[in-house]
């Protein structure tokens, strides 16, 4: 049985990492992205490109999307050329990988499902692009029992892939996810300060405490980050603070106080506030202060 055409759409970081992984499993890519410079990026990776997301669904299997924010999604679906627009609709599935919210993650599936043929699939990810290029990336999905079969090959390439439910359940996941990553962030940030702050050898403390209930995959990673003030993005603070966002007020909407992601969201805020939005989120550490 030959392999399934994939459209990408968002060839950014994390896009660029998702299309490592599938040329690398012998999958035929074809991209679309607004900025110039992305596409130039994935071509020369060998990325067939198309101008438009209409054109893209009459030449793909499967469509998948990674985008900063859901209004991005809307126009890749409702836009100017978006996918209802295709004349000739060659996909079947499409699968959103960005973090959308689930207001507009069931509007979009409901869309597609009364305009086209297209199934919806919500499959957010947690791991980062080294994750997606390494095909180690936490995939939490949400779509129908069909949906998933046709696309459970394909994410299986790419990380642990795990069905949470119906459409909708893989943001939902994501939400959850997001409440344990990002206020660790400004934990972790914390406890760094307080390593520094005692004159500990700090870049000792993952190892000391990979064993113990505080050690995990997250530690080593922004420890090693924040201790070298290393702040090239592998993810940026604009993003954080948008999920951080998008967290809030869906635990506004069903009424779950949720003070410490809250903190984080001040903090963020005040990152993002003072210019820091394009460095790495890990950089929320220098709101604490720095003995250097």
């Amino acid at each position: 049985m030959s392999r399934p055409v994939i459209g990408f759409i968002g060839l950014g970081l994390m896009g660029t990492g998702f299309v490592n992984r599938l040329l690398a499993s012998d999958y035929q890519v074809i991209g679309v992205d607004v900025a110039e410079e992305k596409r130039i990026a994935a071509k020369a990776l060998g990325v067939e490109i198309c101008e438009t997301p209409a054109q893209l669904a009459e030449r793909a299997d499967v469509i998948a999307t990674c985008v900063t924010k859901p209004s991005d999604l809307v126009t890749i679906v409702e836009g100017k050329d978006g996918l209802l627009s295709a004349q000739n609709m060659r996909a079947t599935v499409l699968i959103d990988h960005s973090t959308t919210d689930i207001a507009t993650t069931k509007r979009l599936a409901d869309v597609l499902a009364e305009n086209t043929n297209i199934a919806f699939v919500d499959a957010p990810v947690s791991g980062g692009p080294a994750a997606a290029e390494d095909g180690t990336l936490a995939i939490m999905a949400g779509g129908s029992d069909a949906a998933i079969a046709t696309v459970r090959p394909v994410m299986e390439q790419l990380g642990r892939f795990t069905h949470m439910g119906p459409v909708t359940a893989g943001q939902a996941t994501k939400l959850v996810n997001q409440t344990l990553v990002l206020t660790n962030y400004c934990v972790i940030a914390e406890a760094l300060r307080l390593a520094e702050a005692y004159g500990v050898d700090a870049s000792k403390i993952p190892h000391a405490l990979a064993t113990g209930h505080a050690g995990s995959n997250l530690l080593p990673i922004l420890f090693e980050r924040m201790i070298e003030r290393d702040w090239e993005p592998r993810g940026y603070a604009r993003q954080v603070l948008k999920d951080l966002e998008m967290l809030s007020d869906a635990a506004g909407d069903q009424q779950v106080a949720m003070p410490m992601s809250g903190q984080a969201l001040s903090l963020f805020r005040m990152l993002v506030a003072q210019g820091h939005a394009e460095i790495d989120g890990a950089a929320v550490y220098n709101l604490l202060g720095d003995k250097d």
